[in-house]
């Protein structure tokens, strides 16, 4: 080190796993991405469509193919319903504060 250099010392930081198994042409999975827009909590989007892997890694993990499903790897926390899964990003992972978001009926493409 040269003269007046600090030298600071190295900060890991492992952010939250947190896995969002998601369909792109599911309104209620374009519902929880939507409100993250505002939360940005640091998923890892996992598409179910054509991945034989991440299919088999979602049945394992919560017992059904169905989307949108949460893995918080962190807290060992996982669930399916879109305001479930707003609602613990937004108490765990931002201010607490649910952000507004449409809701997109009872309807949700079988593709």
């Amino acid at each position: 080190m040269g003269t007046g250099e600090v030298r600071l010392p190295a900060i890991c930081y492992n952010p939250p796993m947190l896995n969002f198994y998601y369909k792109p042409t599911c309104p209620y999975c374009l519902r929880v991405l939507e409100a993250n827009e505002t939360i940005q909590a640091p998923l890892v989007l996992l598409d179910v469509r054509g991945n034989e892997a991440v299919v088999s890694a979602l049945i394992e993990k919560g017992g059904k193919l169905q989307t949108p499903f949460l893995e918080d790897t962190d807290r060992g926390v996982s669930m399916y319903e879109s305001m479930d899964i707003i609602e613990y990003l937004a108490e765990h992972y931002a201010d607490g504060a649910v952000p507004d978001t449409k809701n997109p009926g009872n309807v949700c493409p079988i593709d």
